[in-house]
């Protein structure tokens, strides 16, 4: 479905608290460093480097560190100050920083895949690293030892992990816009269930382990929260973004998820509000026409299947004549205008069509983001080859 104008922003907006540059290629990924000004960097110019604030009040390089292959991805654990990066290659390298953020030291490095590691999650609970390839294996190693500990075949390149530690439960999301949910055990790992919801491939996971609620985003331009503990897989659909998704994270505390994609576009999505659900029909549960799959009721009543849609209000089963209007409906996740049924257009008030998520243009193409709950701050790196830190407490306080 094209994408409507976006609405308005509302007047609370992010503050562009600092630009990071010197890159010299596409910073594929970046992360805040904790009680610290300071910024940890891979990018597809081989060089790792960790920035840190100067009484300048620009950042600078106190570490340069050149790796031999282009670093696709990485992972930072605070409180071991562990650094996993992920190359091009296939090679997971794992470095300890020192606590003045000067020093790097190589601890250790492992063939994890056959070619390029698309994204690496350390887990300090287990002491393993899990990490998706383009070349379709998620594996996860002993973070200690680094022996590979086992894997699994995705259908596609996966772009989205998420880790569950209370549940050992693993969501791989892949290219094909699967998402693949495991159970980890130290040596061996058995399939739960997977689910598909996207038209799209799936480029971005998120998890909320409170609420119990995955959120995947989507090169289809959508995201979809997905109820995993308390409805049994239940999905609802949010529509705010004119490209493809490219990264997720969740404010906890205000329930707040932020997205960002490939259109520079970044929404804050107020999700403590009701969410409709889609239901199932054999017939318009407006006009009864029987849906094109209804054989019996197509024979009996000697009319032409049609096929099926849904109206995102009520979520009932409809046909397209009974459908035609279209509407924005923030409070059911849609901030551009969808397919609704005559009856609820006709309901809908100007109060129902007011924005509930904050739209706001970061003026360049987001590849990855890192949102640090403590301080209310939001750290997006693009293809442009900058990092940018923005404060997000007028937004997600």
């Amino acid at each position: 479905m094209a994408a409507e104008p976006q609405p308005k922003a509302l007047t609370r907006k992010p503050l562009l608290l600092n630009k990071v540059e010197g890159s010299q290629e596409v910073v594929n990924m970046a992360a805040i460093v904790p009680k610290e000004d300071g910024v940890i960097s891979v990018s597809e110019d081989r060089t790792v480097r960790v920035w840190l604030k100067r009484d300048s009040g620009q950042y600078w390089p106190s570490i340069y560190h050149a790796m031999p292959s282009p670093c696709s991805c990485m992972s930072f654990n605070p409180e071991t100050r562990r650094l996993s990066i992920g190359l091009d290659n296939g090679t997971i390298s794992e470095f300890i920083l020192s606590e003045d953020y000067n020093k790097m030291t190589l601890v250790k490095s492992y063939q994890a895949h056959q070619s390029r590691v698309i994204m690496i999650l350390f887990v300090l609970e287990m002491e393993w690293v899990l990490s998706t390839g383009q070349d379709k294996h998620f594996t996860w190693h002993c973070s200690e030892s680094g022996q590979r500990l086992g894997g699994y075949r995705t259908s596609a390149g996966a772009c989205g992990l998420q880790f569950d530690v209370e549940t050992r439960h693993v969501f791989v999301g892949d290219h094909s816009g699967q998402v693949t949910i495991l159970k980890l055990e130290q040596e061996s790992c058995s399939l739960v269930t997977t689910f598909k919801g996207h038209t799209g491939g799936v480029t971005a996971l998120c998890w909320d382990p409170i609420q119990r609620v995955l959120f995947s985003g989507s090169s289809d331009h959508s995201i979809i929260m997905w109820d995993i503990g308390g409805r049994k897989g239940t999905a609802i659909e949010l529509q705010g973004h004119n490209d493809k998704v490219q990264s997720l994270s969740y404010a906890h505390h205000t329930r707040q998820l932020i997205s960002c994609g490939a259109d520079g576009g970044i929404v804050v999505w107020n999700m403590d509000v009701e969410r409709q659900e889609w239901l199932d029909s054999d017939s318009c549960q407006k006009c009864d026409q029987p849906f094109f799959w209804n054989f019996k009721q197509m024979w009996d009543s000697k009319k032409i299947g049609l096929r099926q849609h849904h109206c995102r209000k009520c979520g009932k089963a409809v046909c397209g004549k009974c459908s035609s209007k279209r509407s924005s409906i923030p409070l059911m996740g849609f901030e551009f205008e969808v397919r609704v049924c005559d009856s609820c257009h006709e309901s809908i008030t100007d109060e129902e069509r007011a924005p509930t998520a904050t739209f706001h243009d970061s003026k360049h193409n987001i590849v990855h983001v890192h949102f640090d709950a403590t301080r209310g701050w939001l750290l997006t790196s693009g293809t442009d080859k900058v990092i940018k830190l923005w404060d997000m407490t007028p937004v997600v306080s």
